[in-house]
């Protein structure tokens, strides 16, 4: 039996794991194509296999202090990828095939004078393995694809993004102010990184529609019209329609399309009432409204920040989701110092309505 000769020595490392010395020589002569080290301690192999990469391991079954299923049990705990052939002397002894199919053992075989069996195994192995290694470096550049379509269609929509704030100099900054407070909340509330990337993002394009909405609409003075206030809600379809053939931003779309939605049902587009409301829109509504009601508008002047905090407090369990108002409450009453310097901002304190926030 022939293994491949275009296979350089260095290409794979094979460790053998035997209690016999004598198989472990056999072994490294008949694999002198490749890197092999040679174990007799199988609980020093474990140790080994957590500071160095194998490619491939020949285990034997039967050896002191510990068998060699115990041995893998104890592998698989650290590395689930290695490949693994188990050979056994004895073939009452062997492990039970349920055995073998738990601990994911890849190969097996009994011992004889005889290598070309065993021999066979290591080529299928190690054929497995080049395979497993092509597989990886295509998913890795699949990644770096990924990544790179990401990164320049997260640049487009930013873009967007900072256009619509260029439209209204009234709104200016409100984007990256409603993501900020939208994470804070979202930390509060225990979120996982995971979500909380996903509601920072959700939350910076929460109004990307917006930029289909005409100018003389976003920065009317008086009262908007049926049409108008019709024109207005459709901002959260807009950016669904703008994100939407970017997979990318999926988890997103919850958030731009349901922010505007009340937690008693009467909000838009969908009417969604209390815990039907993503819960991510739902931490974005009130950061919304909260950065809403504290800046200047084309129709109205800020409001101060206990008068808002109020509005919040007013609208639990009919605008807003009543635990996420009160985690809100929290972060203004323990951070409201570190946000003025994050944002360069200055709340207005007067009193107004009752004082909500000492």
């Amino acid at each position: 039996m022939r293994i491949k000769n275009d296979v350089e020595k260095e290409d794979y490392k094979i460790l053998i794991v035997d209690d016999e010395q004598g198989i472990i020589d056999s072994l490294t002569i008949f694999l002198n194509k490749y890197h092999c080290t040679g174990m007799t301690n199988p609980i020093e192999a474990i140790e080994l296999l957590k500071k160095e990469h194998f490619d491939l391991l020949i285990l034997d079954f039967l050896m002191t202090p510990i068998h060699g299923d115990k041995v893998v049990e104890e592998i698989r705990s650290f590395n689930k990828n290695l490949y693994i052939l188990l050979l056994t002397g004895h073939k009452d002894l062997a492990p039970p095939l349920e055995t073998i199919k738990k601990l994911d053992i890849q190969g097996y075989c009994e011992k004889s004078d005889k290598f070309d069996q065993i021999l066979l195994l290591i080529e299928s192995g190690l054929k497995s393995v080049e395979q497993l290694r092509i597989i990886e470096d295509i998913n890795e550049k699949l990644a770096d694809a990924y990544s790179s379509l990401k990164e320049a269609y997260t640049g487009t929509i930013e873009t967007l993004r900072l256009a619509v704030d260029a439209k209204d100099s009234y709104t200016a900054g409100h984007s990256d102010r409603v993501a900020y407070y939208s994470k804070l909340i979202g930390m509060k509330l225990n979120l996982s990184d995971e979500d909380l990337e996903t509601l920072y993002d959700g939350a910076l394009f929460h109004d990307i529609g917006k930029i289909g909405i005409p100018d003389s609409v976003l920065k009317k003075v008086t009262p908007l019209s049926d049409d108008e206030y019709h024109d207005i809600q459709n901002h959260p379809s807009i950016g669904v329609h703008i994100l939407l053939p970017a997979k990318i931003f999926n988890d997103l779309i919850p958030i731009v399309n349901y922010h505007h939605e009340r937690y008693d049902g009467k909000g838009y587009p969908a009417k969604l009432a209390g815990e039907d409301i993503p819960y991510l829109a739902r931490i974005v509504s009130v950061a919304d409204a909260f950065d809403a009601m504290t800046s200047d508008r084309s129709y109205r002047p800020r409001f101060t920040l206990i008068k808002a905090l109020s509005e919040l407090e007013n609208g639990k369990g009919t605008q807003f989701d009543p635990d996420i108002v009160d985690a809100f409450l929290i972060v203004m009453k323990e951070s409201r110092s570190q946000i003025e310097r994050d944002l360069d901002i200055h709340f207005d304190m007067r009193k107004v309505d009752q004082d909500l926030y000492t």
